[in-house]
């Protein structure tokens, strides 16, 4: 039965909740004084901790739990209560509290004073005392745990279960451990990218029907401290449940539309654009995408990077068989005609903001991770090296500068034909750049004469560029770097192909 709580919280959302539930129950609370002051408004009584430990705050605040009348009264196990009560000690059965915000502080542009009084020591301090001493004592360490306990309290007779205490201190152990990693990644100046230790924080947003397959279980975690655009954090305004497989294409879509700042639309399918488009109104951007290949685009994902409109909207409604749409956001008249589709998940992900180039992204291998920067690069046209006998103009180099940042988005090894600013042939994932090339052209078909076309990669001998170029490729744009470069030059210029070197891999696995 909870008799005592120690209570002391930076922030108080959901305070008032639970300390009204524990005032009814005449547990005694216990306090510091800014957590004081707010109980006292609610006309709440609470000891402050100066009155237990017989010592004021000193130091502006930064010493006011750390004292022997506190840790014991959280430390001490059931066999040592009588030890702690001759010492004149009464223990805590319940120990409430939430850290300064150091992760919002110290990205936030602080000075380094400001970020420095944000490191927690008491709150840390308390918290794993009491997640330590778990076998008594209950560990709160967030506001959304405070209706969970009530319900606890409620459903044990005012008691906790071992496994609801265990569960608790696991979780505050998660957060300790992330928010030292996160004071630590502040004060790593020397090695910032790669750190010797990486503690990824991550919090459940609830289970997914299941995973890949059906005889996988799977779940949503979202990482509180990302500060760019999160899938995980993205308002589903209408449909079914999102599935595992949904949400990854998902990511697919959203790192895509984060790449264009003119109205771009992409139509998604297993991860891999099928069609993608730019145009004067994102209206013009999804047709031209779903052009590219409309049997494809049958179950697809669609990526938008501009508020979907009513003339977007109309178009995407008339598209046979549409998984999701992921947008920033959507006009009220557009939001109400895409929900007539009941079934179809409609996604806002709010205004994007791409992560920075030195932001890493993780891949989990068995046993451990591979953690790299973002590819974040876009090649410009002062960056590319004509390589051939034959020059672009300008309208073929606007195409192929397009049409090398789409296949940024495709899985190697890829090859993408492209005309007036929309792709219209994507070969994506083969184990040879010759097949992507065949494939590409299979897809496009007609429409190769006279377009350009992009590889992920260098071509390591001519077949590839040769399958181009007799479908009528007359542009092509790629990284260069093969041994092989001289042959494939010479077979650009005996095919009557512009060819331009980006000196850019955009191999994506």
């Amino acid at each position: 039965m909870i008799k005592r709580a120690l209570i002391s919280v930076y922030d108080k959302t959901g305070l008032g909740k639970l300390a009204e539930y524990l005032d009814q129950n005449k547990v005694e609370i216990v306090s510091s004084g800014g957590t004081c002051g707010f109980l006292a408004e609610m006309g709440i009584a609470a000891k402050k901790v100066s009155e237990i430990t017989g010592s004021d705050e000193i130091l502006g605040g930064r010493v006011k739990t750390l004292h022997p009348a506190i840790h014991a009264g959280i430390l001490a196990r059931d066999d040592q209560l009588a030890e702690l009560a001759g010492h004149g000690l009464a223990a805590f059965d319940l120990v409430v509290v939430n850290l300064y915000p150091f992760e919002k502080v110290a990205g936030g542009g602080a000075s380094p004073d400001e970020v420095l009084e944000n490191i927690d020591i008491g709150g840390p301090a308390m918290l794993r005392a009491a997640a330590k001493n778990f076998p008594r004592v209950i560990a709160i360490c967030s506001p959304e745990d405070y209706d969970g306990l009530i319900d606890e309290l409620k459903s044990n007779a005012g008691e906790t279960t071992l496994e609801y205490r265990r569960r608790m201190a696991r979780k505050v152990f998660a957060r300790i451990g992330a928010y030292d990693n996160a004071i630590a990644a502040y004060l790593d100046i020397k090695d910032r990218l790669f750190k010797e230790n990486i503690v990824l924080r991550l919090e459940k947003m609830g289970r997914l029907r299941y995973g890949e397959n059906p005889h996988q279980q799977a779940a949503l975690y979202l990482d509180p401290t990302y500060q760019y655009t999160s899938l995980a954090k993205a308002q589903v305004l209408s449909g079914k449940e999102l599935s595992f497989n949904n949400l990854w294409d998902l990511e697919a879509a959203l790192q895509m539309a984060l790449d264009f700042d003119r109205p771009f639309a992409a139509v998604i399918k297993h991860t891999n654009p099928c069609g993608a488009a730019i145009g004067g109104t994102l209206a013009e951007a999804y047709g031209k995408a779903l052009a590219c290949d409309p049997q494809s685009a049958f179950g697809s994902i669609i990526s938008l990077n501009k508020t979907v409109d009513m003339d977007t909207a109309r178009l995407i409604h008339e598209t046979e068989f549409i998984e999701c749409v992921l947008a920033p956001d959507y006009e009220p008249e557009a939001l109400e005609l895409m929900k007539k589709k009941k079934t179809r998940r409609l996604l806002a992900v709010g205004q994007l903001q791409p992560p920075s180039e030195d932001d890493l992204e993780y891949r989990m291998i068995s046993g451990g991770a591979l953690a790299q920067t973002r590819d974040r690069k876009i090649v410009q046209a002062g960056d590319l090296s004509i390589v051939t006998k034959a020059k672009p103009t300008q309208a073929q180099i606007e195409d192929m500068l397009f049409a090398f940042q789409v296949v940024k988005h495709v899985k190697s090894n890829a090859a993408l034909i492209c005309k007036d600013g929309a792709a219209v042939g994507i070969g994506p994932g083969q184990t040879s750049r010759v097949d992507a090339s065949l494939i590409a052209v299979r897809k496009a078909g007609h429409r190769a004469k006279d377009a350009v076309a992009a590889s992920d990669a260098f071509f390591p001998m001519p077949d590839g560029l040769e399958v181009l170029a007799e479908a009528g490729v007359r542009a092509v744009i790629q990284p260069g770097g093969s041994k092989a470069d001289p042959e494939i030059i010479a077979a650009a210029d005996r095919l009557g192909v512009a060819m331009v070197f980006t000196g850019i891999r955009h191999f994506r696995h």
